[in-house]
């Protein structure tokens, strides 16, 4: 009677859905509002339509929240759009107040613009997910030396964005095919004064709610609460100096410092959908008044990062524990609700599927289905297969509980666990372990954890460096802060490899000066500051390569996670042989590999215009237009093996990853290797995995888990670190879950672990009972009908 209703239902109802028999939902709903603006008609189109609603973008990052909790695969991307901007917001704020610890002169210590619009070129080019990158200032707050008597004076408006164009029809591309690797640059704050709907802080401009985040700064009452920050910085002359200076708020502050925007249409900028992290940059104003009463910090600019709305995952399951809304997009999953449960996908972007349906608690899959039904197949089934039961999980007949009272294992079934585990027999005990051909993962584990500050120097330097596939999983897990590397040695290369110090304009522009101390160590410090797994960063600048300087090595590390007190020291005071930067093996590598061939190098294509006069007036095309720079991409970085640091400041095991950077030779007339971006992350923050892998996977751990192989199999769990337990064993097709559990249809690893070492130690255990069980094998009708054929065969017994 329910599925003739619904037919009914579907017959007599206009949908406007994915196929006809579907009920139109938030999906369709959204989808449509998409395809209605396009770059013809979203200039006449209501504001309204201009955005979506805030609740279609679902589950954003907390920065109060990263440290506790883990951020999904589905969530990282806009994690990493979070900490760019909070990069920027650490950076400029810096370097704007760095001029305080530098003698008073006529002239100012800001970067040119040059430097602003190459620092947003390497936002978008180190990152594919990162569609654009602007610095919006407010009005006559930017300062400039790019002007020749511009000191002490402020841009009406400045503006530097860059977004990814697509040349697909670009002459430059004789392939006709897209790169993603050109960019439009334009300074925003270059136009007429009597265009109001080119006014980016003007209510006529259209989607600019980034703007209204953060600015105009109207504080009321004191200015000088803004959030303030201590950097102690020690030089290679061994002097020391400690700045304080006034940023974005902490991550404790009420609010955080990241703001998100709605989702809107980039109408005539890049004219696509997108979602924005906006981040304040603080500075003292005014400037060089010489009454530092009337000096008061304050917002005078925002970074916004933005990247494409369409490849954000939507949730389409319901609303539960641990899926908490709001979500426009929750409960539109088609999982049975009587059987099955949602389980977010990632990877989909915005379109339907991103999802898969397990099984409830006391049900299983069916004999002929082997892993969880995937959203994608269940969205594009027809009515007759979905209301057939296909995607339906089927009732386990019997549930047992689990043993509350552990008991003694038996000797001969213990001996047969422990000969299929002879690892726990013959073992080489301590740090020794990790180089065993079969591991004890707890003996390495334990042998790992228990090297502290205390007792590293009782170690020899080869037992504290690891083998490489101890840190199997780092490429994947620690990806966005190996960008963060990348972002900076695309930056220096652009700026190296574009900007001369030398060039000479006409009219009163001048050209950017060379790199700065303060900036290098601004930049270092900020992506310290910014990605609360990145412990330490470092800017290694090869032999002669920086001006005026034989080494220089910035290089910043924190002691805590999102604290207001980070530090500095350039390494090149260390200039022993053994001490010195140049001679370390990840130096060496990185020189060697790209001392003479660059031709793997990505190429960026820039299309810079700028403005006309100081005043702004319209734009105007660079003197090289295009121009292109090489640089590394992720792939070109270098992975060390994990090793303790027992020597450096931050005393714990970690992962570097190395990135180079390229300028011109002397003669401008081929590419060099210039220097190295270091980033270090903890390797105590590394997800293991246990479960089985390729025999040719570097993975240590692989295959070491306690799961029952004959019945179950491994899924690895994210957010349990470099410890074990990191799994859960699912039933295998043909077998079920058999015990009573509100929550769970699987083993959790860390209470197969546990089991496992009770066993070992032969302790109580209940490590024998936790496997899965025939699927099938303890429903009612089939014992009846098992009893009915002992009894019939009884009594054909007994009859004869």
């Amino acid at each position: 009677m329910f599925h003739l209703t619904y037919l009914l239902f579907m017959f007599v109802s206009w949908t406007n859905a994915q196929y006809e028999w579907q009920p139109k939902d938030a999906v369709d709903e959204i989808r449509l509002k998409l395809d209605k603006i396009n770059s013809d008609n979203c200039g006449f189109q209501p504001l309204s339509d201009i955005y979506l609603p805030e609740d279609t973008v679902s589950h954003i990052p907390d920065i109060k929240d990263v440290v506790i909790n883990p951020v999904f695969p589905n969530r990282t991307a806009l994690l990493h759009l979070s900490n760019m901007a909070l990069n920027r917001g650490f950076f400029f704020s810096y370097i704007s107040q760095a001029r305080f610890i530098r003698p008073a002169i006529n002239d100012t210590y800001d970067p040119g613009m040059m430097y602003y619009f190459l620092s947003t070129v390497a936002d978008v080019s180190a990152n594919s997910h990162i569609n654009a990158s602007a610095i919006y200032f407010a009005p006559n707050m930017s300062y400039s030396p790019s002007y020749r008597g511009f000191f002490n004076k402020t841009f009406p408006y400045f503006a530097p964005r860059t977004f990814r164009a697509d040349d697909f029809n670009d002459p430059i591309h004789l392939e006709k095919m897209s790169t993603l690797n050109t960019f439009t640059v334009r300074d925003l704050g270059a136009f007429s004064n009597e265009s109001l709907t080119k006014d980016y802080t003007s209510k006529h401009y259209g989607p600019n709610e980034w703007y209204s985040k953060w600015l105009p700064d109207n504080v009321v009452g004191r200015h000088d609460t803004k959030t303030t920050y201590q950097v102690e910085i020690r030089y290679a002359n061994n002097t020391n100096e400690t700045h304080t200076f006034h940023g974005p708020p902490g991550a404790d502050d009420i609010p955080g410092p990241i703001k998100w925007t709605r989702p809107y249409f980039d109408c005539g900028r890049s004219n696509k959908w997108l979602v924005a992290a906006v981040v304040p940059i603080a500075d003292i104003y005014p400037r060089h008044t010489g009454f530092r009463h009337v000096e008061y910090p304050t917002y005078t600019a925002v970074s916004v990062i933005e990247m494409d709305f369409e490849r954000i995952d939507i949730n389409q399951c319901p609303v539960s524990a641990g899926n908490s809304g709001p979500n426009r997009f929750a409960d539109t999953a088609k999982c049975k609700e009587e059987t099955t449960l949602c389980e977010p996908l990632d990877g989909w972007g915005f379109r339907r599927g991103g999802y898969q349906c397990r099984c409830l608690p006391g049900y299983r899959l069916g004999n002929a289905v082997r892993r969880p039904f995937l959203g994608e197949i269940i969205e594009r089934a027809t009515l007759e297969q979905y209301y057939s039961g296909v995607f339906d999980c089927k009732r386990i007949g019997w549930l047992q509980s689990k043993i509350v009272f552990p008991s003694q294992m038996d000797p001969y079934l213990r001996e047969q666990y422990l000969e299929k585990n002879s690892e726990y027999k013959n073992f080489t005990p301590g740090l020794g372990s990790v180089k065993d051909s079969h591991i004890n993962i707890h003996e390495v584990i334990n042998s790992i954890r228990g090297v502290n500050p205390n007792n590293c120097n009782d170690y020899r330097k080869e037992d504290l460096q690891l083998l490489g596939d101890y840190g199997f999983g780092a490429h994947q897990q620690f990806a966005n802060e190996a960008k963060m590397a990348v972002r900076l040695a695309n930056f220096i290369s652009a700026f190296l490899q574009i900007s001369d110090p030398k060039e000479v304009y006409s009219g009163t522009r001048v050209a950017d000066k060379h790199l700065s101390e303060d900036e290098m160590i601004g930049e270092a410090l900020s992506i310290v500051m910014a990605d609360f797994k990145i412990w330490s960063a470092g800017i290694f600048w090869d032999t002669n390569k920086f001006p005026n300087r034989t080494l220089f090595a910035p290089y910043a590390y924190k002691t805590v996670n999102y604290g207001r007190k980070v530090f500095v020291e350039d390494l090149a005071r260390l200039n022993k042989s053994d001490e010195v930067y140049t001679n370390k093996e990840w130096f060496t590598f990185t020189k060697q590999r790209w001392s003479t061939n660059f031709d793997s190098l990505e190429k960026f294509y820039v299309k810079l215009k700028l403005r006309y006069t100081e005043e702004g007036g319209h734009l105007n095309k660079f003197e090289y237009y295009p121009t292109f720079y090489r640089a590394a991409n992720l792939d070109h970085g270098y992975w060390s093996a994990p090793y303790y640091d027992c020597n450096g400041p931050a005393k714990d095991w970690f992962i570097r990853y190395a990135v180079p950077f390229f300028g011109w030779d002397s003669l401008k007339v081929k590419l060099e290797f210039k220097g190295a971006i270091t980033v270090t992350m903890p390797l105590l923050n590394l997800d293991i995995n246990q479960c089985p892998h390729k025999f040719y996977d570097p993975n240590a751990f692989k295959g070491t888990h306690k799961c029952d192989q004959r019945s179950s199999y491994c899924v690895p769990i994210q957010g349990r670190g470099y410890d074990t337990g990191g799994y859960k064993c699912e039933c295998i097709q043909g077998y079920e879950f058999p015990f009573e559990e509100e929550d769970f249809t699987y083993f959790d690893g860390q209470m197969m672990e546990d089991e496992f070492m009770h066993m070992l130690h032969n302790n109580k255990t209940r490590y024998d009972t936790f496997k899965c069980r025939i699927a099938g094998a303890a429903l009612p009708l089939s014992n009846v009908f098992y009893v009915m054929i002992l009894v019939l065969c009884s009594l054909l017994m007994w009859v004869k």
